[in-house]
């Protein structure tokens, strides 16, 4: 089954990763407290709600890829001059932000308003990202992997970030690990030569 995903252009490609143009396009996020791995399914099931009917029209809305994540800390505009490793671990919760993406038709003023208050609604974009494709499971130690691959090559290219890496994911659950599209995505701030 196909799922919508936000609209881009691919501008720049290389062996390690694609630089994409992103058109705007509405999230609906949520801020949780855990692991790497527990936070995921607490946030899931708070945006889940809300496309699934939890918002004041009841409304249902389709699902779209991809599910975003990302370390909930504030991102700091500044040139890339080493990797940046994030760990988690059990015994110290962090906080992440989890964001579904929402139907491209859908406006900020035609978008149901979120019976929780944990979901907040906010546009995003247009922007320019940096994306490394991976397959597999979800586990913490591949995404740091890429990600530490990806910002080191974009720091090769002498590639500035001016966001936080985000792990995308594009397949449910029950997608054999070997087909699941996941992805390393940052905001860059680039000029093509």
């Amino acid at each position: 089954m196909a799922y919508e995903e936000p609209d881009y252009s691919v501008t720049h490609q290389t062996p390690n990763y694609e630089i994409r143009q992103y058109a705007p396009y509405i999230v609906a996020e949520t801020e949780t407290e855990g692991s790497f791995r527990t936070a995921g399914s607490r946030a899931f099931r708070v945006l889940a709600g809300y496309i699934f009917g939890n918002n004041r029209s009841s409304t249902k809305m389709a699902m779209t890829v991809p599910v975003e994540s990302q370390d909930a800390a504030e991102p700091v505009k500044m040139a890339m001059t080493a990797p940046v490793i994030s760990t988690s671990d059990d015994t110290d919760p962090e906080r992440y932000i989890y964001r579904f993406v929402m139907e491209a038709k859908y406006t900020m003023d035609s978008l149901p308003i979120p019976n929780d208050s944990r979901v907040k609604l906010r546009q995003v974009g247009p922007k320019l990202m940096a994306a490394k494709q991976f397959t597999g499971l979800r586990a913490e130690d591949s995404y740091e992997k890429h990600k530490a691959e990806l910002l080191r090559s974009l720091a090769d290219d002498g590639i500035g970030l001016a966001g936080q890496p985000k792990l995308a994911r594009y397949n449910g659950p029950f997608t054999p690990w070997f087909l699941r599209r996941n992805e390393v995505i940052v905001e860059i701030d680039w000029e093509s030569p």
